[in-house]
């Protein structure tokens, strides 16, 4: 991990943002090497098929992360370790789950941060039904739509019209 990175920490935005924070009430895990991880809003819309993510991530993600609404269904993976490093290495700040991953031990080494609701041993489903990118998407008590701005850590994620912090 870098030593030059600046760790923000969302309890200090809402502290100092309170009005404009929304705060997402569900509880996420931890999964690659960093806990904290901040950027700009790509998001993606599936039921247990992952068909369309890695074309989204070959895309490009220096500064943003991917938010992922899998219904929160823990059956079926949307993300393994391949994924996952080649998200690494698309320079994706990071990715967040409300679903599950597989493979997790293969994210433990992947400098960005990883964020899932469950994991689960299943492959995601083979199917022709392809996910939707960059639509609102409404999970957590919050809406989050593509172009806010996110913020994560040990504490929680939590989403903003546009960036805060200096």
């Amino acid at each position: 991990m870098s030593a030059e990175r600046t760790i923000i920490r969302t309890a200090d935005i809402c502290d100092d943002h309170e009005f404009e924070t929304r705060v997402c009430e569900l509880q996420f895990n931890d999964y690659a090497a960093r806990e904290d991880f901040h950027g700009e809003i790509v998001t993606f819309s599936t039921y247990e098929t992952n068909k369309g993510i890695l074309d989204l991530i070959r895309q490009g993600g220096e500064g943003k992360v991917l938010i992922i609404d899998g219904r929160g269904s823990s059956r079926r993976a949307l993300c393994g370790g391949n994924i996952a490093a080649e998200a690494c290495e698309q320079g994706w700040a990071g990715l967040i789950f409300h679903g599950a991953i597989r493979d997790s031990h293969e994210f433990t080494e992947l400098d960005f941060g990883v964020k899932a609701t469950h994991v689960t041993a299943m492959r995601p489903f083979r199917g022709d039904d392809a996910g939707h990118a960059n639509v609102e998407l409404n999970f957590g008590g919050i809406l989050i739509r593509p172009g806010e701005y996110c913020y994560a850590d040990r504490d929680c994620v939590i989403v903003l019209d546009k960036p805060v912090h200096g």
